[in-house]
Order: C-alpha cells, then sequence, then structure tokens
C-alpha cells in the first residue's frame, strides 16, 4: 500500500483527533478538528453501529496515521514488538517512539512528523556523526542526532516553536547547536498520545 498523500486534516477528522500533521496550525482556530469535528462524506449521521473489530480497526488505523506508516511498516513494527521481550503492546509503542523521523519530530527540528521524515531522508539529519537518511532507523540511548546545514529554513522556523510543544523529558535538546540526545527510550507511562495498544494486539490476533 503507497504512503496516503491527501489532505492531512481529513486523516484528522476521519480518526477524530489531532494528529498534528500541519504543524503551527494544529494548535490554531484554523485546525480542521476545531471547526468540524465530524467524520469527512456524507451521510455521516446515517453510518452502521461500529461492531468490535471495528473498534479495533480504527484504533490500529488512529497509531499507523500519527506516525505515518504504511500497512506494511506498520506490521513489520507489530510483528518485532510480538518477538521482543516484554508487554507486545507497549513494545510497539516504543519502537515507533525509537524511528529517527519521530525522534526529529520530538526534539523540535519539524512541526510535524510528516516534516520530519522529509528532513531526514533528503540527508540533513546525522546520527553519531554518521549521516542517515532512512526514517525508520532505530535509535539508542546515548544516540546524537544532529542537524548538518545550520541555516536550513524549515528547521529553524521549527525551532522557533519548539516551546509550544516542549522537548520529552528522555531527550536533551542543545537549539543553538541544533543537536539532540538520546538519554534514555520512553516506558509506557512516558508516552502520552491517546491510544489504547491492547486493542491493535488482539485486533492483530484475531
Amino acid at each position: 500500500m503507497s504512503r496516503y498523500t491527501g489532505p492531512a486534516c481529513k486523516i484528522c477528522r476521519r480518526e477524530g483527533m489531532k494528529l498534528f500533521s500541519k504543524g503551527e496550525r494544529c494548535f490554531t482556530e484554523k485546525c480542521e478538528i476545531e471547526k468540524r469535528n465530524y467524520p469527512p462524506g456524507v451521510h455521516v449521521e446515517t453510518r452502521a453501529k461500529v461492531t468490535e473489530y471495528g473498534v479495533r480497526l480504527r484504533e490500529k488505523q488512529k497509531l499507523k496515521r500519527i506516525y505515518g506508516l504504511t500497512e506494511n511498516q506498520f506490521k513489520r513494527f507489530f510483528e518485532m514488538a510480538e518477538k521482543a521481550k516484554g508487554i507486545t503492546g507497549a513494545n510497539l509503542l516504543g519502537l515507533l517512539e525509537s524511528r529517527l523521523d519521530n525522534m526529529v519530530f520530538r526534539l523540535g527540528f519539524a512541526v510535524s512528523r510528516r516534516e520530519a521524515r522529509q528532513v531526514v531522508t533528503h540527508g540533513h539529519v546525522v546520527v553519531n556523526g554518521r549521516k542517515v537518511d532512512i526514517p525508520s532507523y532505530l535509535v539508542k540511548p546515548g544516540d546524537t542526532i544532529e542537524i548538518r546545514h545550520k541555516t536550513l529554513p524549515s528547521v529553524q522556523n521549527a525551532l522557533e516553536s519548539v516551546v509550544r510543544r516542549g522537548v520529552p523529558g528522555w531527550l536533551e535538546l542543545d537549539k543553538e547547536a541544533m543537536k539532540g540526545v538520546v538519554r534514555l527510550l520512553p516506558t509506557r507511562e512516558d508516552i502520552t498520545i491517546p491510544i489504547r495498544e491492547q486493542l491493535i494486539v488482539e485486533y492483530y490476533s484475531r
């Protein structure tokens, strides 16, 4: 399945929550969720009641879209989480948070994960002194993430608004040097996105 390239706000409305795919706009009254907090399409009020399968499917779709993954990518991460020690759902969230594009977003080098993926694929990111252009690259505690080109306008603009979002406690940001350090990987308690990961485990276990 190819990556979705349509209107980002339509996906937010479909999932009934802000996915913060439009950066600063998501924090203003221009956000589509603020104006039209109902699913897109006609005859919304006549749609059938959601089944138990549908609830689990929507939760999977929601998490997949938050991190901007294709179906095959998401399933691959789930299989990795299933094979790892510990709780599968928590492992899945930990793996997704460990992606390089997500870390670039969390550090404030991009206003959205979509923009962070573009920053990485265009070769603007260095990990431990080595250029990495793979968004799915998994970082480890102690890794240093740095922007190669300090004059990159999109990164400069993103860093100006990082105060609004804040930087998670497991990361350390040097704003002036455009450099961040992964102090440790987040636990389930550190990940505040509104996801019921057990429903996703049940979806794949059906």
